[in-house]
């Protein structure tokens, strides 16, 4: 029976941001299911001091419906669709970016119902939380510590993050460029930055990979060789934890030359490489 890719987001994202990597897996003849985690997609907090002109000072305040959102509010979520798909086949359980906090949280709790999970330079916490990687060598080089201009208001204040993509400042913009899209057109990062919600949750919460639940499922790691928020460093210093949590079960790790994001855009590699996993 063929599987069911269902596909986690990352942050400030929805799961609009799939719709090409879904179209070509349908023509290789996957099914697949993109999540909206809470407070995503339709039900993202927009606020028309976010709009043109903007009003920054009144963005600041405005209240945000990311304010007090959990990681395992998330995690509950994505596990609810994981068990009502598992009714009908597989699941292989894909997630980008911060959505890889939410794959590892199912995994520990529902192994049973995934057949395989796959991080695309995705989070991947084994031997420590996220602040913690991010104080770490692996990280520093990553341009995401060159784009704090793009929020807009105080986060403990605000109880969740706000960032105005919707920035006019170029060099911030060529800052977000190069951490994002370094590898694209000028078209094509406007395009992505068009997609994002201006909230995210403050939380990513505290869990670590468990080697009894999350460490008897096979596992896919896809680099992203180009990446610059994601650095590759951090991505190899992932997969090689994971490989000595579990040293019977090593990670299937593969590469895309990409971006952080430019697979989304081109996806036809990507999908031809986890049709390949089905």
């Amino acid at each position: 029976m063929n599987p069911t890719y269902v596909l986690v987001h990352g942050s400030n994202s929805a799961s609009f941001t799939w719709g090409p990597l879904q179209r070509e897996l349908a023509l290789l003849g996957h099914r697949t299911l993109a999540v909206d985690l809470p407070g995503h997609g339709f039900a993202a907090g927009f606020h028309a001091a976010y709009q043109a002109p903007q009003d920054l000072e009144a963005l600041a305040t405005a209240p945000s419906n990311q304010a007090g959102a959990t990681l395992a509010e998330a995690v509950e979520q994505v596990l609810d669709v994981v068990r009502k798909v598992a009714e009908h086949g597989p699941v292989i359980l894909v997630g980008h970016s911060r959505g890889g906090l939410v794959l590892t949280g199912v995994a520990n709790a529902v192994p049973e119902l995934i057949d395989r999970i796959v991080y695309i330079s995705a989070w991947c916490c084994v031997e420590a939380t996220v602040g913690e990687y991010m104080q770490g060598p692996e990280y520093a080089s990553s341009a995401l510590n060159d784009v704090g201009g793009v929020v807009v208001a105080n986060p403990a204040e605000l109880g969740a993050l706000r960032m105005n993509w919707r920035t006019a400042d170029p060099t911030l913009l060529a800052a977000l460029k190069t951490a994002m899209i370094e590898d694209g057109t000028e078209q094509e990062f406007f395009a992505y930055l068009n997609t994002l919600e201006p909230d995210e949750s403050l939380d990513a919460g505290t869990e670590l990979a468990d080697a009894a639940t999350w460490g008897r499922i096979p596992r896919t790691y896809i680099r992203l060789t180009e990446d610059r928020s994601m650095p590759l460093a951090l991505q190899d210093r992932f997969i090689k934890e994971a490989d000595a949590l579990t040293p019977g079960n090593p990670t299937d790790v593969r590469s895309l030359t990409s971006s952080h994001v430019r697979f989304l855009m081109h996806p036809q590699e990507a999908a031809a490489l986890l049709a390949g996993l089905a």
